[in-house]
């Protein structure tokens, strides 16, 4: 049985993309193969948990919510099969968030990729062929690129650099970017927003 380095497991509600503003349960994953400079996650915390305690996890925290996010770090370094398919035999609809640089196992039902080769000087190519959704973080500086990745949805979420001076001029130009390109749409972080994890 495989063990898993999980960050936090807690019910919220998705903050960004298609699911925006829907109940889900997102299991965080320590680690990551990149290292972005606007990422929040400190992957020094984590709890080794097996399949069945991130599912007995899932279920304390709501009986009902069957949709479950996949999240990082970099969930793909670390999910598997056997995770996968015991959420799915129980009724779980999975989503990831990923960064596409390693291809994921069978068993996900919705990819959301935000690829991160721009921000970082380590290899950060996308391997993925597919996805969901797309997801950029628009940071004003970088030109937007969609990878060669084929996906159902484009987004574009204006970067958090912790400056709200700045947040608001990058959500200026991200604003108008979209206006000026209509086959993106803008991807705001609601939970920050209103205040929630």
């Amino acid at each position: 049985m495989a063990k898993y380095k999980v960050n936090e497991i807690f019910y919220s509600i998705q903050g960004e993309g298609r699911h925006a503003g829907r109940a889900a349960i997102f299991v965080r994953f320590s680690g990551c193969n990149l290292k972005c400079p606007f990422c929040d996650t400190d992957f020094k915390k984590y709890e080794e948990m097996g399949a069945i305690d991130i599912l007995n996890k899932i279920q304390l925290l709501s009986p009902d919510c069957k949709f479950v996010v996949f999240t990082g770090g970099e969930p793909t370094l670390q999910v598997d099969e056997e995770l996968t398919t015991l959420l799915q035999n129980w009724g779980y609809y999975i989503a990831v968030e990923t960064n596409g640089t390693h291809l994921l196992p069978q068993g996900i039902d919705w990819i959301t990729c935000s690829p991160k080769k721009a921000f970082v000087e380590t290899q950060a190519a996308v391997v993925i062929p597919h996805a969901n959704e797309l997801k950029l973080v628009f940071d004003d500086k970088h030109p937007v690129d969609c990878c060669h990745l084929k996906a159902d949805y484009l987004y574009l979420q204006p970067c958090d650099t912790g400056n709200d001076e700045q947040n608001a001029i990058i959500m200026k130009h991200c604003i108008e970017y979209t206006k000026q390109h209509p086959e993106w749409q803008l991807s705001l972080q609601t939970h920050k927003i209103i205040g929630i994890q």
